[in-house]
């Protein structure tokens, strides 16, 4: 269900036609599931007795804010992992760009990087949080950095050929079910919802490996086994993730 105080924007208008979602003023709304577009952002919300908080994308405020003051520059995990230094700053795609937030840390840093979002409904926030963040004089630099896709990550990498490949794909697959669900941050229970368990990141790493011109990074839970059982050619490690780099040749 899409919800709306007053007319509902083109993005979402669009969507819920796709989708053949419902529309229904936001005080009235009754569902599961509902996209909401308030007066300062999209979010998704979800009903019932003690519903988890809205989710949505915030580039401007919050964690990002934090990360993009004290997050480590090129010398936290992430950077290192997708081959920033002096002097060498790869484009990336994150292939699995849920929230935005890791995509944010390396345009931050400089990269350019491509967001691919499988999930239409998740593709609405982030380009809801695009928009924002591009109107803010903290963030509209590193915005312009930021560039959106909509589309199944599989199919189009796939389509990607000569100097469209990105130097580095960025993988962060859905952490693995744990059984409880209080433990499970309140957006991944609410992309489960949406897209289901992640079964098919053996499959979005094939086609990663493929395409990327020098490497791949998946991002894993600390020890968590590697994705489909294939072995990279190093590892960066922190003290709950690690980020596995698959390389085919030396970035330059």
């Amino acid at each position: 269900m899409v919800a709306e105080p007053a007319e509902l924007s083109p993005l979402l208008e669009n969507l819920a036609e796709n989708l053949g979602l419902s529309v229904t003023p936001a005080g009235e709304a009754e569902s599961d599931l509902m996209l909401v577009r308030t007066r300062e952002r999209l979010e998704l919300r979800q009903g019932g007795p003690k519903p988890p908080g809205p989710v949505f994308v915030d580039f401007v405020a919050g964690k990002s804010a934090h990360r993009r003051k004290f997050g480590g520059g090129r010398g936290q995990p992430l950077a290192k992992a997708i081959g920033l230094k002096k002097g060498l700053t790869p484009t990336v795609l994150d292939a699995t760009a849920g929230l935005g937030r890791d995509a944010f840390v390396l345009a931050t840093l400089g990269c350019e990087v491509t967001l691919v979002e499988r999930s239409p409904i998740i593709a609405a926030l982030l380009e809801d949080g695009l928009r924002r963040a591009g109107d803010d004089p903290e963030t509209a630099e590193i915005i312009q950095r930021m560039s959106l896709v909509q589309s199944d990550t599989t199919v189009y990498l796939d389509s990607l050929q000569g100097e469209a490949r990105p130097q580095v794909i960025y993988m962060d697959p859905m952490y693995p079910h744990r059984e409880k669900s209080a433990l499970v941050k309140k957006e991944m229970r609410l992309f489960r919802e949406i897209v289901g368990e992640d079964v098919d990141s053996a499959i979005l790493l094939e086609a990663a490996r493929r395409c990327a011109v020098a490497r791949v990074v998946v991002k894993r839970p600390a020890r968590a086994e590697h994705v489909g059982d294939q072995k990279p050619g190093f590892s960066i490690e922190s003290p709950n993730t690690r980020y596995d780099v698959y390389v085919k040749q030396a970035l330059n």
